[in-house]
């Protein structure tokens, strides 16, 4: 059993600008920020990495009782045999990680947790805080990038192999995804994207894990699972369409979204599995029986909450075991949709689409899907975007789909003002 030492303290800076302050002195950085919600989590430095929460022995100190924070980035298909991309490789295979420094912004205010294996020095607290009192307010880093066009012909092969393994009656729907290589003629830094995706117009949960010269990082829109004491929150997220350029056009589209019968069957597959597991590890189950729309920057979904209290001895890491992957992120039925991916993915597809998310001492937590994502050095990068096959899926169509998604992680290097919203500094 590990002992770590977690001091925590309330402080008044914007917790942002802060960890633009900190994260220059560490090369380990973890971020899960939600942008509509306070549920605000950034790590700088590694204090410990474990398998499991029940490893470690949490002792609290200072004046805010607040649990130690252990992040956790996860792969799309662990036992994918095929190699990742290069810069993946670089990321080393660990489950839960216990940052040295913690900025932490909740229903109950802004804090600073310092974690350490022995009582937390105190010259180390007063570092820290004196770093953050007189943060200056960030800006944001205009990057000028290109992109290296993927084929399209591969791309139509692709579908056409998932349409064949439908029409066999192998899967109902596979997801197949897409690859985009990025290049820049200037070196960019996880921070710049970081604050650019934080304070642009994308909607959802900001994401980044950056271990040495490598950084992983995105703003999805999916949460996977949640758990505050017994309650527990999914989501079913499937189904998409454009944004359009009008108020008039995204609701037109909208409209038509929830009468299309190919989405609707897409999201009646998620919905199907992610009640089923609700079914089995909690219960009060409430899921709609209709889907609403979540919309957002560059696309719009079909979307249906699910809600739930989670039985005695289910726990959130269980309970992701068991969600991921839905039917949106491989197909179903899952498995063989998992085996068929491998097949005709000529790529292991990383970090993206993987589990991503942060626990708590006390077991509390959340995970989001590593969707809208990238991988980069600062240099270059890839780019991941995908979409469900069903059996009147159109590759043309589909492609123009992942085009929108990609819009996503492009907006990281967007650094005009005139594009940020009500995200930014609050």
């Amino acid at each position: 059993m590990t002992k770590v030492f977690s001091y925590t303290q309330a402080i008044q800076a914007d917790i942002v600008d802060a960890f633009c302050v900190l994260q220059k002195g560490f090369t380990d950085q973890f971020v899960y920020y939600d942008k509509h919600h306070k549920t605000r989590f950034m790590g700088l430095g590694r204090c410990i990495a474990l398998r499991s929460l029940h490893e470690v022995e949490s002792v609290l100190q200072g004046e805010a009782a607040e649990e130690p924070v252990f992040f956790s980035f996860n792969r799309f298909d662990a036992e994918n045999p095929l190699p990742p991309d290069d810069l993946t490789q670089a990321f080393p295979r660990l489950r839960l990680l216990l940052p040295e420094v913690v900025l932490i912004e909740n229903g109950r205010g802004s804090f600073l947790q310092t974690n350490s294996l022995g009582p937390v020095y105190a010259g180390r607290v007063e570092r820290f805080a004196r770093q953050v009192s007189c943060a200056p307010e960030r800006v944001r880093t205009e990057i000028t990038y290109s992109l290296e066009a993927d084929s399209r012909a591969g791309w139509n092969e692709a579908v056409s192999a998932g349409l064949a393994a439908i029409e066999v009656g192998r899967v109902e729907k596979v997801v197949l995804s897409r690859r985009v290589r990025l290049v820049v003629a200037h070196p960019f830094s996880s921070k710049d994207l970081l604050v650019n995706l934080i304070d642009g117009p994308s909607r959802g949960t900001v994401l980044l894990y950056r271990y040495g010269d490598v950084f992983f990082c995105g703003c999805t829109p999916e949460l996977l699972v949640r758990k505050r004491g017994l309650e527990v929150e999914g989501m079913c997220l499937a189904g998409t369409t454009g944004a359009g350029g009008s108020k008039a056009e995204r609701a037109r589209l909208a409209e038509r979204l929830l009468c299309d019968e190919k989405n609707l069957r897409e999201h009646a597959f998620v919905v199907d599995f992610i009640r089923e597991v609700f079914r089995r590890n909690c219960h009060g189950v409430r899921i709609a029986l209709q889907p609403e729309i979540l919309a957002l920057q560059h696309v719009q979904h079909l979307y249906t909450p699910a809600f739930a209290q989670v039985m005695e001895g289910v726990s959130l890491n269980g309970l992701v075991k068991q969600l991921h992957p839905t039917p949106a992120l491989a197909g179903t039925p899952v498995g063989e949709a998992l085996m068929l991916i491998r097949q005709i993915e000529g790529y292991n597809r990383g970090f993206f689409g993987g589990p991503c998310g942060y626990m708590d001492a006390a077991g509390d937590g959340e995970f989001s899907v590593g969707l809208r994502t990238g991988v980069f050095d600062g240099e270059m990068g890839w780019l991941y975007a995908g979409c469900g096959i069903v059996a009147d899926s159109e590759a043309d169509a589909e492609y123009d789909e992942t085009d929108m998604k990609l819009k996503t992680i492009l907006s990281a290097f967007d650094g005009r003002n005139e594009t940020g919203g009500s995200y930014g500094k609050k």
